[in-house]
């Protein structure tokens, strides 16, 4: 089976969540089931950067928006790849500095309506072989709102591929004005209730959910919420009457990437069979990374951590609130790195002035210290109002850094609360401060009984999140 993969992001080429970490290591996953895939993404300055040589497989001729862009569609290599990774290189779109949707200064790129537009269109036209390579996908599989358009441009084609669309996370809407609509000169058909207009708006998400022959998000929790008014964002109707379509399916992680007993980025390893003495040795490292003299006090007080964008979805305003009175009451030592809003990021480093040797704060997001976090801390902070998925609290288990959070999406699907049979973290039920709070004190409490604390941490690290799972339902789909 032919699986044409598109993404507006895909790691380690380019990356700015988990939609990046997704569309490598799933990709890779239907592979090794005996899929044929190739993945297809923007040829982002950033990504052209990191090419050490690539083909030319040829050139498409697209019209958008009264324009005729002629746009080369290469095939690169990558030591991290083992299947064929194609580009659309258009460098008016997207030879330029910055992450794939911002400026460098942090606000929209003002043209982000036409670059994905025509980067879907592209796809649209590799799906149908209009490069005449003799590779024709049975599947295209789209992913969030950067890719919703591509089903839709398939609309119209009568021997085109299925469709299937992902969700990862429908906060994020493709949302653009009826005049960016007009000005792009896209199908007039396309807008109705039952196409991508929405309350007077396009909505490139949409596009993917009316088009697609099978949607699919990443948790099944998450498929459930969407559905309703709460986690919907306007789109809970359209949602519910497509339920037939509908399939939560949990992502996974790569085993390879992220293993303890191996990860090339930890100065100790460790496994479930000997936790100890490598973690707490990660958990040393850590605490002198950011500066900290490290006593046997530090390293018998319980280390909380986060990886994380630095936004309210993520419940970072609670901890910043739960902190003090934590500080007051108990040992524990708070580490965070992420990047985010202004007023978020203020006030961590301000907790980190008034409190050096307790709270340390790094507003960047860096591969290698997110490793050593997981490997270094006792708990993981997830308070996410809500969470599609969530990758870090399975990388936390993945780690035995025994996760705390909040009961919804994949946290719910994912993590087992230390009061039941099984239990690998800490789970509570309302996003609230003093729900998070309780719950941090429960799980210093056990921390303090080492016996129980480690059968948490054996039972983490013995779950089995990997892709293969994954990969098998996403068969299942396509077939």
């Amino acid at each position: 089976m032919k699986v044409l993969f598109a993404s507006s992001e895909v790691w380690p080429l380019i990356k700015t969540g988990g939609l990046g970490d997704v569309a490598y290591s799933l990709p890779h996953a239907l592979q090794q089931q005996g899929i044929d895939i190739r993945i297809v993404l923007p040829a982002y300055q950033d990504v052209l950067k990191k090419l050490k040589s690539f083909t030319i497989l040829g050139w498409l001729t697209l019209e958008l928006a009264a324009k005729e862009y002629s746009v080369r569609i290469l095939q690169t290599e990558h030591e991290k790849f083992s299947l064929p990774i194609w580009l659309l290189d258009c460098p008016a779109l997207f030879d330029r500095a910055g992450n794939p949707y911002t400026h460098p200064e942090g606000y929209d790129w003002f043209d982000n309506a036409e670059r994905f537009a025509l980067f879907s269109l592209a796809v649209a036209r590799l799906a149908m072989d209009d490069l005449n390579l003799d590779w024709k996908p049975e599947i295209v599989h789209s992913n969030d709102w950067q890719t919703g358009l591509v089903s839709a441009f398939l609309d119209h084609e009568i021997d085109r591929p299925k469709r299937v669309f992902t969700i990862h996370n429908l906060a994020y809407g493709g949302y653009f004005s009826q005049q960016e609509f007009q000005r792009l000169q896209l199908p007039p058909q396309w807008w109705s209730s039952e196409g991508i207009e929405f309350y007077g708006n396009m909505s490139m998400i949409k596009a993917g959910i009316i088009y697609s022959d099978q949607i699919t998000t990443v948790s099944p929790s998450y498929a459930k919420e969407i559905c309703t008014p709460e986690f919907g964002y306007g789109l809970a109707g359209v949602l519910s009457h497509r339920r037939y379509k509908l399939t939560g399916i949990l992502n996974g992680i790569d085993p390879e990437v992220w293993n303890p007993r191996t990860d090339p980025l930890l100065p100790y390893h460790y496994s479930a069979k000997q936790i100890y003495p490598g973690k707490q040795k990660n958990k040393q490292a850590l605490l002198e990374a950011n500066g900290i003299e490290v006593t046997k006090k530090h390293l018998a007080a319980p280390l909380l951590g986060m990886v994380s964008r630095l936004v309210e979805q993520k419940g970072v305003d609670m901890i910043i609130e739960a902190i003090p009175q934590l500080l007051e009451t108990s040992d524990a030592n708070f580490i965070f790195i992420g990047t985010g809003h202004p007023s978020i990021e203020a006030q961590l480093l301000e907790l980190q002035r008034h409190h050096p040797q307790r709270v340390m704060v790094s507003i960047e997001y860096s591969e290698a210290k997110a490793h050593l976090l997981e490997a270094g801390c006792d708990l993981f902070m997830m308070p996410s109002r809500f969470e599609p998925c969530g990758l870090n609290q399975l990388y936390s288990l993945r780690y035995a850094t025994l996760p705390i959070v909040h009961r919804t999406g994949g946290l719910a699907d994912t993590v087992v609360d230390a009061e039941l049979k099984n239990a690998t973290g800490f789970v509570f039920d309302s996003a609230t401060t003093k729900a998070l709070v309780n719950t941090i004190q429960r799980a210093l409490h056990l921390f303090s009984h080492k016996k129980r604390w480690n059968q948490l941490q054996r039972n983490a690290m013995q779950q089995d999140f990997s892709w293969s799972k994954s990969a098998l339902k996403y068969m299942q789909l396509y077939q």
